[in-house]
């Protein structure tokens, strides 16, 4: 593609230079987003909510389709509310924004602003649920959410940021048990099948789940300088909110019972996953599915006659197949265009000029992998929108989520000892290590002191690496993938 052109857009600092600076970079000159004079809050600038409201239009479709329902709970919570499940507020405590006043009166009690939902849809549980028939109840919402985090970064992590929150409330354990690994499955899919993001699916340590959960589910991935996200979350509550908040039903025996309940979410730090997952010097990769626009129209010597009418009618056509498809007809140079929809991370590029017209094709660049292919001009543009398709469904989805897939293998270690894992880290650079635990978390707390790396998950396909402990010797319960993470 244009990685010999002159940059004539913007200069982006090399991931391999400074990748904290990489991704910046990326995030304002691809215009994702801006600083606002809110400390730790940002403007999602139109490309970048364009991109935020692709993935919920797909996500929103996949919840429907399993019979979730969309809900808005209030903003604010009651402190008595909060205080109800003593563990989920100590959990949230040091990242509560608090409201003290309406206008110039003090507020009586403390209202917080919502760090998430559990209580309010709680609150409303013990209004609505009575009957085995008023269960199960599947519930979502798109809201944003505030958290005050002492350190922030564009939407991996801010004070405040939106997300989709599921809360779901069922009869029994066995039914919220088969929501919680059902909605992780769907993340699962969405990540890799629209995201070209692989992911692992696991289980979190006891000392890393959810404040207030039985169990904490979690999707994994592996960002391009080996360091991990957490790209989604699934929890198990029990009926321990529900016996906080007096939630009962009278079963089909009549008798009261406690329901048991579900949360998950994701939030708009996927699109940090998807920059740092396929992101590169030039700028941006979109995964097709997502991509605020598709496939780009650069007119070549568009002053010439006949150029821009051709061009107009490539657009006409794949517009007519339902493909996002813009036509830059601007006065800029078309070198400049090149650099400009390579930065902003355009799936397929065509390009279009009297050369192309007199020979009956046009020509089009993918941006994953910067391939090129001539494409004729048949009747209709029959063969032009057969093979964008192909592309933007199969080709490029497939071929980023491999190129993904290539760098996790690369970059996962298996590890027997603290000293493996320190020399693999040393040798080959952050990535993800699986080491055998004992499930103790004196040796989890040690492994990170030691090491550096964390604990993200249990993955749920477990590799029997060896019987004992990484770090105590002890027997081992079970295969752990460590990383540092964002």
């Amino acid at each position: 593609m244009a990685k010999n052109n002159q940059k004539m857009v913007s200069e982006i600092t090399a991931m391999d230079v400074d990748f904290a600076q990489w991704y910046t970079d990326i995030c304002k000159k691809a215009e994702l987003v801006s600083y606002t004079s809110v400390k730790g809050c940002m403007v999602i600038r139109p490309y970048g909510y364009a991109i935020w409201e692709n993935i919920q239009r797909i996500l929103d479709g996949m919840f429907k389709a399993t019979g979730h329902v969309n809900v808005n709970m209030p903003m604010f919570i009651p402190e008595s509310l909060l205080e109800k499940e003593k563990d989920h507020v100590e959990g949230f405590a040091p990242e509560v924004a608090w409201v003290t006043y309406g206008g110039s009166e003090k507020l009586e009690e403390r209202l917080c602003v919502r760090p998430t939902s559990e209580t309010l849809f709680c609150d409303h549980y013990k209004d609505i649920v009575h009957s085995y028939r008023d269960l199960p109840k599947l519930y979502n919402q798109w809201v944003s959410v505030v958290r005050w985090e002492k350190t922030t970064r564009p939407f991996l992590r801010s004070r405040e940021f939106l997300w989709q929150e599921g809360h779901t409330i069922h009869a029994t354990a066995e039914e919220a048990i088969a929501e919680t690994e059902r909605m992780l499955n769907v993340y699962t899919d969405f990540c890799e099948k629209c995201l070209a993001m692989p992911v692992v699916k696991g289980k979190k340590t006891e000392s890393d789940k959810f404040a207030g959960a039985v169990s904490t589910y979690a999707i994994e991935a592996l960002m391009h300088d080996g360091k991990a996200l957490q790209a989604g979350t699934s929890h198990y509550f029990g009926d321990g909110f529900a016996k906080a908040f007096g939630i009962q039903f009278a079963g089909k025996d009549n008798k009261l019972a406690y329901p048991h309940q579900t949360s998950w979410g994701v939030t708009t730090r996927l699109i940090g996953a998807i920059i740092m997952t396929h992101g590169d010097d030039s700028g941006l990769v979109l995964p097709p599915a997502v991509a605020p626009v598709q496939a780009v129209i650069i007119p070549v010597a568009q002053h010439k006659p006949g150029v821009l009418e051709k061009a107009e009618e490539l657009r006409q056509a794949l517009a007519a197949k339902g493909i996002r498809v813009k036509l830059d007809d601007s006065d800029n140079s078309a070198g400049w265009k090149f650099a400009e929809y390579e930065m902003k991370g355009i799936p397929v590029r065509i390009e279009i000029g009297p050369k192309d017209i007199e020979a009956g094709h046009c020509v089009a660049a993918t941006r994953y992998n910067g391939e090129k292919q001539t494409i004729a001009l048949d009747e209709n543009y029959t063969t032009l929108c057969d093979t964008v398709c192909n592309l933007l469904e199969h080709v490029i989805p497939e071929g980023m989520l491999q190129k993904a897939k290539e760098n996790r293998t690369n970059r996962t270690y298996v590890c027997r000892s603290l000293d493996e894992i320190t020399k693999a880290l040393e040798e080959h650079g952050d990535g993800f290590v699986e080491a055998m635990w004992c499930g103790e978390e004196a040796c989890e707390d040690k492994v990170k002191e030691v090491t550096g790396v964390g604990s993200r998950c249990i993955p749920l396909e477990q590799k029997h690496i060896a019987d004992t402990c990484v770090c105590c010797g002890k027997p081992a319960k079970h295969m752990v993938l460590w990383a540092k993470a964002y």
